[in-house]
């Protein structure tokens, strides 16, 4: 039976959870990006015993364009993060949802009310502050078309940051980031359900992001990275802009992907706070709303970070820890 936090006792409730003490940053590894194709062995015995515990964080929507927050014109990149304390550092692996192409190339497509893009030069202050997997499956992923989305993934790279749900083509975008940390393979994949036209979804031959609305494709490259790892991160926008709640089509597709082997879900696009819920033994977070963005109203600045505990012996506990946006693109952590 699924149990849902709703947002109104979240934060009270989240002292049920066991806090999750830090875990060295040095045991992290750099990942590795492989096409999903064939499955692993099942782990030996000796390889279980070996699994120590682990703490996987996520946030929400991370933008670094200047001109959309002129705070990293005046006050540097590092500003975005230094609100957090090292609180990335002190994990095993941290997901973003990078909400902008960064990169110097291509031309303005589609037309929309907004188009991001920031400079490569923002991403050494986001790597120094701990975060390993950027999800590029978002509607804002193409919006220098494709030359700006590749080039994102390679300047992502130099970083030693992994890029997921964006690719050269939809092989590469449904294909997983693998990591082994503490005795444990885990693999993260990145979803976009939430696309500006066809255009910039991922195809043969086409450059874009994952999925779209093929959820098929979805469910498929989950049971494809389940079949590489023992835990399974995807990263998904999905939902509708400024609703509190999850939509009932993304809870169905949610308990879809936990029962392809998904593990662990980090949500975002509402740009606002919505509950977890825990089905099947697996934490999923609905949406994070905002991280690294604006503070122009209460409800988008109230965000938190989703933190999962696993134990050696496989048991998720997730839980929110409580952030504000004090100033526009500098989140502040006010739990532990």
């Amino acid at each position: 039976m699924a149990a849902v936090l709703g947002l109104a006792g979240v934060f009270a409730k989240a002292a049920i959870f066991p806090s999750a003490e830090p875990s060295p940053a040095a045991t992290r590894s750099t990942p590795t990006i492989p096409l999903p194709t064939s499955s692993t062995p099942s782990p030996t015995p000796a390889e279980t015993s070996s699994r120590s515990r682990l703490v996987l964080r996520g946030a929400g929507d991370v933008n670094l364009d200047s001109n959309f927050i002129p705070n990293f014109r005046t006050f540097g990149y590092d500003y975005a993060w230094s609100g957090l304390k090292g609180f990335f550092k002190r994990d095993d692996l941290t997901v973003v949802n990078l909400e902008c192409p960064v990169s110097r190339l291509g031309s303005q497509v589609l037309t929309k009310d907004y188009h991001f893009r920031a400079d490569p030069n923002a991403l050494p202050a986001m790597r120094a502050a701990g975060v390993e997997v950027a999800n590029m499956g978002n509607n804002h992923a193409y919006d220098y078309g494709p030359d700006a989305l590749l080039d994102t993934r390679k300047n992502l790279a130099a970083n030693n940051i992994a890029a997921v749900g964006a690719g050269q083509d939809n092989r590469q975008a449904l294909a997983p980031a693998l990591f082994t940390i503490k005795g444990w393979r885990i693999a993260v994949v990145g979803f976009d359900e939430v696309i500006d036209g066809a255009s910039s979804v991922a195809g043969r031959r086409h450059p874009g992001v994952a999925a779209g609305h093929d959820q098929e494709a979805m469910v498929e490259a989950v049971k494809a990275a389940a079949g590489m790892a023992d835990i399974v991160i995807v990263a998904i926008h999905w939902g509708v802009e400024l609703k509190s709640a999850p939509t009932a089509t993304d809870v169905s597709l949610a308990h879809r992907l936990v029962q392809a082997g998904a593990d662990v879900i980090f949500g975002s696009h509402s740009h606002r706070l919505q509950p977890m819920e825990t089905y099947r033994g697996r934490p999923i977070f609905y949406s994070l709303g905002n991280f690294v963005w604006p503070n122009t109203t209460l409800a988008g600045s109230t965000t938190a970070v989703a933190q999962v505990a696993v134990s050696g012996s496989g048991t998720f506990t997730g839980r929110l820890v409580p952030a504000f946006i004090q100033a526009a693109g500098r989140p502040v952590i006010s739990g532990s």
